[in-house]
């Protein structure tokens, strides 16, 4: 396994694409856990909670407990305690508000606007009211700043350009909470052990998005590997400026190009 000890994979486009397990991927994480690895799971899906990320993937033949999988909804919880903040406005799916039972869910004068991805549920008046809240003095607290992410017909617009938005109308900078924060990442590696956060290039990271999961990672050192699926894209790769360690078909190959891989440092 040359130095690698631990593996962060990505859920949605690495592990699954629309709660069916891609080919392989349940085979791979148990192969890794008999190898005696450690295994986590970090995504910045906000459309529901760790208890139903964690039933997901168990339908999908990947056993995992919730506090195995880092979100960035958990990521920006903490962000939001340790600034004293309580009364939030949180543009997140009705499914995932269980992840924030600790704060008072308003839209009269939060204290910060919580921006994750509502799908197809944005409008106007949404958008509109985030941003009204933004000019009466709320932080914005962006859960990621995804570009886009991959449904069965196509690409569809992530959190990121809502988040793009409310920043250039507001003129406010966001705290982002979830992949590509540094922060995020040494969350995920502490939750792998103290070791994975003194020796981070010990720890693979695996996904299919070039900025959050590839490039967020090696901003902290970890080593990190793109598949080809999910949102992949040729052409955006050939473009990106971005260089993962190692480009795979998928998440099945994990193992085996462990076992051939040179070691890291």
């Amino acid at each position: 396994m040359g130095t690698i000890r631990g593996v962060l994979f990505d859920l949605d486009g690495t592990l699954y694409e629309d709660g069916v397990a891609l080919p392989g991927a349940a085979q791979a994480v148990a192969a890794l856990r008999r190898s005696g690895l450690q295994v986590g799971f970090v995504t910045n899906t906000t459309s529901r909670s760790r208890r139903l990320l964690t039933e997901r993937m168990q339908s999908c033949g990947i056993p995992a407990e919730p506090r195995e999988i880092l979100t960035a909804l958990r990521s920006g919880a903490t962000h939001l305690k340790a600034e004293g903040f309580t009364r939030i406005s949180a543009l997140v799916p009705e499914a995932a508000l269980e992840d924030l039972p600790d704060f008072v869910l308003t839209r009269e004068r939060p204290e910060a606007v919580v921006v994750g991805d509502l799908d197809d549920g944005w409008t106007f008046e949404i958008l509109n009211r985030a941003f009204r809240h933004l000019m009466g003095g709320a932080e914005l607290v962006a859960l990621s700043r995804d570009r886009y992410w991959q449904k069965p017909d196509g690409p569809v617009l992530d959190c990121g350009p809502f988040v793009a938005a409310l920043e250039y109308a507001s003129g406010r900078k966001a705290a982002v909470c979830g992949k590509p924060s540094g922060e995020f990442y040494r969350a995920a590696l502490t939750s792998l052990g103290p070791w994975a956060l003194e020796r981070p290039h010990e720890v693979l990271m695996v996904g299919d998005d070039l900025w959050g999961d590839v490039q967020g990672a090696q901003n902290v050192g970890l080593t990190a590997w793109l598949v080809r699926t999910g949102k992949f894209r040729e052409d955006v790769l050939a473009t990106s400026g971005v260089s993962p360690d190692a480009v795979i078909a998928g998440v099945a190959d994990v193992p085996a190009a462990l076992l051939a891989a040179p070691p890291t440092d």
